[in-house]
Parts: structure tokens; C-alpha cells; sequence
């Protein structure tokens, strides 16, 4: 299939970064993150800061043998899955993801009469698509192809005004991205045309931020996310480099004769994490054809995180201003884990893996968060260990993926229905709640083929 397109000049127009539907810009994740749970502190102190109810002890073994069958292991449930040889576990993450799918689309699309308010991947009706998605690419099964182009369709009419939003997760884009895709599993020809064009016709605002969930990078993200899997030069090289540079000018800018190469503000504060920071921005430069001095800054940024970050491993989430507290892919070791195993792989630096592992063993000690979502859950949190696996092959990472899978698969349900743990303040979306689960689950089926929904191509 062959498309001839004519990309329109990179256009400007005044506008705010809010989430849709929002009243007043809202603050990065301050009403994300919802409520902290209920049980007593697992780690009394941590940076002198104090870590009660942001997460679970992690009591599971460093590394469990496979046995047969679940019957000739002693041990509670949880350690009965964790024994399951791969294929049987993975058969288990199948089943429980295409239950939990049901239930999410259930609660996000069916109950409410096909109506959408929210149309983001984050946390609206497009997340719901992408799921479903997911779920076609594993299974092949037409009828969520189908239900996930529906899906879709009522959110590009929702969406047609928007102009605010630009990315992947919390714009328009990530409408049209998911479109094309479907439309080009389906082969729809015209409905495929329809959504690239629409892609086309976003235009990045003279004020917008850099960051991931509502600036150039998460726009930058959807194009290379369009050359992947539509086709190579979907989105023509010159237009991508150019939104590229311009990040870098605009971080060398901030930056100034400071001792990190590239800086980037969002209402004001220098975030380093991956959904407003450094790590997002980053992650989404090493996609970009750059030349030498360009990636060296990137480079340099990175070792400069490296260089300060906590002694535990762990990252803070603005310049010199937080202490060792969160453990999010949005904030903290998680997500920056994920930029550090890309980086080693695109530069072929050792420090990079080596920094990611320190990274991979603080979420191993503090990542089963009391938040189901893949933001600022354990869902997310998991990526850390499929990352690093796909990248070396360590069965220890894939063993410790499938452990947080299952400490979800075992006690997931329970905890949220004793409120024990937090799904989220919109429990069923993809990024906040129990939709994340669910595509977790589906990525441990086959885990080298895995990605971070939204951050990983």
C-alpha cells in the first residue's frame, strides 16, 4: 500500500496545555496520583522522608524454579503462580486480560451509551481503544479490531475541535494515531487517508510546552510512531528533524552555562521524569536522526541525571527540589529505568544499563505501589524488568516482570475492592487505573514483543 501526502508547514497558533475539559491548568499529577492507601508503612524512612502507605513490602522470592503444576509447590497462591512455567503463567495473564478487557470496556464505553467525554489515551475513550487494540494484536480476534475502530470514530468526531491538545497520550494525535493503525490492520484504505490527514492539520502552538503528555516531545512521539507502523517517511524526515531541533534549541536555552547540557520547564519547574521531564524528552530525541553534538547533549543530560541522582537509585522529580519519595514511570526511577536501557542500546554505553539496573532494583524493592495504573502503579512499574529483559535476555528480569504481574493477578482485584489499593480517580482508564492492568497482562503473553503503551515503539 503506497500513500502520496503533502505535509503542511509547521503552523502556529496561541493556546493553553490543560488537560480537555479542564477549567484551570492542573499541576503535573498532584490530581493524578489520588489518595495514598490505608496499610501501615512498609519502609519506615527513605531520604528522611517518610514512606508509609505509598507501597507494598516486596516478600516475594529474589527468583522462584519453574515446577510442573502448581500442585507439587508448597506455599500460598502467589507462590504457586510464581512456580508456573512460562507458558502456563502466560496463558493465565491471557485470560485474565481478556477478562479484565471486557470489564474495562464495559465500564467505559458500553455503560455510557458509546458517549465520550474524555477522548485521551490517558484517560479517556481512546485509551479504552487502544486496549482493544492490544488486544487484536494478540489474539487476532476481529471483533475487538472492530469495537476498537468504533471507538475510535466517535472520539475523532469529539475531537475534531480541539486544537489545544497535541500528543499522543493527552491530545488529538494519539486519536489519529490509533486510527491509522486500525484502519490499516482493517484495510481501510480511505479511513487510513482520513486519519493521516487529520494528524496533518494539528499544529503545534508558539507557547507549548517540550514535555511528553502535552508538548512537542509527546507530538514528536506520534510521528514516529505513524513512520513506524504505518510506513517509513509517513510523516517526512525534514518535519520530524525540525520539531527535533527545536527541542534541543529550546533546552540548550534554558540550560544556559548550567552543568546539564539540555533543561526544560513545565509550570515552572524543571521536571526530570518521563511524563513532564528530562526522561520523556530524551527518550523521545534517541528516535531522531541527530547529529553528533546533538546527541552528545543528549547523552551528557543523561549522565548528568546519573551523576544526581539518589543514593538509592532512585531520581527526584524536579531539579534539586524533591526528596527520595516517588517511584512512578511519570516520576522517579521507573520511567527514567526505561529511558537508561534505551539509551544503552542507541549509544552502546554500559553506564547507561548499569545505571538502569541500580534503577530496576530500587522499583524491585519499592515499585509494588499501592496504584494499579501504569503512570503510577505497579502496572507500569513492571515495564522496568520487560524493558531490560527484551534488551538482555536475563531471565532474572523476565522472572521479576512476571512477578509483578502476579502479585496483580493474585491480590490485584482484593486489595482494590478492600481499598487497599488505588485505582485510579477514573478506575478503568488506561493510564490510571485497571485498563492498565489489563494491557499488562496482555504484553506478558509474548514479553520480547512488550512496549510501554505511549512511551516505547
Amino acid at each position: 500500500m503506497t500513500m502520496t501526502t503533502i505535509w503542511h508547514s509547521h503552523r502556529i497558533a496561541s493556546v493553553g496545555v490543560h488537560p480537555p475539559g479542564a477549567t484551570s491548568p492542573r499541576r503535573p499529577h498532584e490530581a493524578l496520583i489520588g489518595p495514598e492507601g490505608s496499610l501501615r508503612a512498609t519502609v519506615p524512612w527513605a531520604g528522611g522522608v517518610a514512606m508509609a502507605g505509598r507501597f507494598f513490602r516486596n516478600e516475594m522470592p529474589g527468583f522462584v524454579v519453574e515446577a510442573e503444576s502448581e500442585e507439587t509447590v508448597a506455599g500460598d497462591s502467589l507462590h504457586r503462580l510464581l512456580s508456573l512455567p512460562y507458558p502456563k503463567a502466560a496463558d493465565r495473564f491471557l485470560r485474565a486480560g481478556l477478562d479484565l478487557k471486557e470489564k474495562v470496556v464495559k465500564e467505559t464505553w458500553f455503560n455510557h451509551g458509546g458517549r465520550v467525554r474524555d477522548f485521551t489515551v490517558y484517560t479517556g475513550a481512546v485509551g479504552t481503544a487502544y486496549l482493544l487494540l492490544k488486544a487484536y494484536q494478540v489474539t487476532n480476534n476481529k471483533n475487538d479490531l472492530n469495537l476498537c475502530s468504533e471507538v475510535v470514530r466517535a472520539c475523532d468526531i469529539v475531537s475534531q475541535g480541539s486544537r489545544r491538545d497535541v500528543t499522543f497520550i493527552c491530545g488529538r494525535a494519539g486519536v489519529c494515531a490509533i486510527g491509522a493503525l486500525a484502519a490499516k490492520y482493517a484495510g481501510d484504505v480511505t479511513l487510513l487517508n482520513h486519519y493521516l490527514s487529520s494528524f496533518r492539520e494539528i499544529h503545534l502552538p508558539p507557547q507549548v510546552p517540550n514535555e511528553l503528555l502535552y508538548g512537542r516531545a509527546g507530538y514528536l512521539w506520534t510521528c514516529f510512531f505513524l513512520n513506524k507502523h504505518i510506513g517509513d517517511g509517513t510523516v517526512p524526515s525534514q518535519h520530524v528533524t525540525a520539531i527535533a531541533r527545536e527541542i534541543i534549541v529550546q533546552g540548550k536555552k534554558l540550560a544556559g552555562r548550567g552543568s546539564c547540557p539540555l533543561m526544560y520547564e513545565w509550570y515552572g519547574e524543571r521536571y526530570w521524569g518521563a511524563a513532564h521531564g528530562l526522561a520523556g524528552i530524551m527518550h523521545t530525541l534517541m528516535d531522531a536522526d541527530l547529529k553528533s553534538e546533538e546527541q552528545e547533549l543528549v547523552k551528557g543530560t543523561l549522565r548528568y541525571m546519573i551523576q544526581n541522582r539518589f543514593q538509592s537509585g532512585n531520581y527526584p522529580s524536579a531539579e534539586g527540589t524533591e526528596p527520595d519519595r516517588l517511584v512512578h514511570w511519570c516520576h522517579g526511577a521507573p520511567g527514567i529505568a526505561l529511558t537508561l536501557t534505551k539509551a544503552s542500546q542507541v549509544y552502546r554505553d554500559q553506564q547507561f544499563l548499569h545505571a538502569a539496573a541500580d534503577a530496576a532494583e530500587l522499583v524491585w524493592n519499592r515499585g509494588l505501589l499501592k496504584r494499579v495504573g501504569i503512570c503510577h502503579g505497579v502496572s507500569g512499574n513492571a515495564y522496568v524488568f520487560l524493558t531490560l529483559y527484551r534488551l538482555t535476555g536475563m531471565v532474572e528480569n523476565l522472572y521479576r516482570a512476571k512477578a509483578f504481574a502476579c502479585f496483580l493477578l493474585d491480590k490485584g482485584g482484593k486489595l482494590i475492592s478492600e481499598g487497599e489499593m488505588h485505582s485510579g480517580d477514573r478506575p478503568y482508564s488506561l493510564f490510571e487505573g485497571q485498563g492498565g492492568m489489563a494491557y499488562l497482562f496482555l504484553d506478558m503473553v509474548r514479553p520480547s514483543e512488550s512496549r510501554f503503551p505511549g512511551y516505547e515503539l
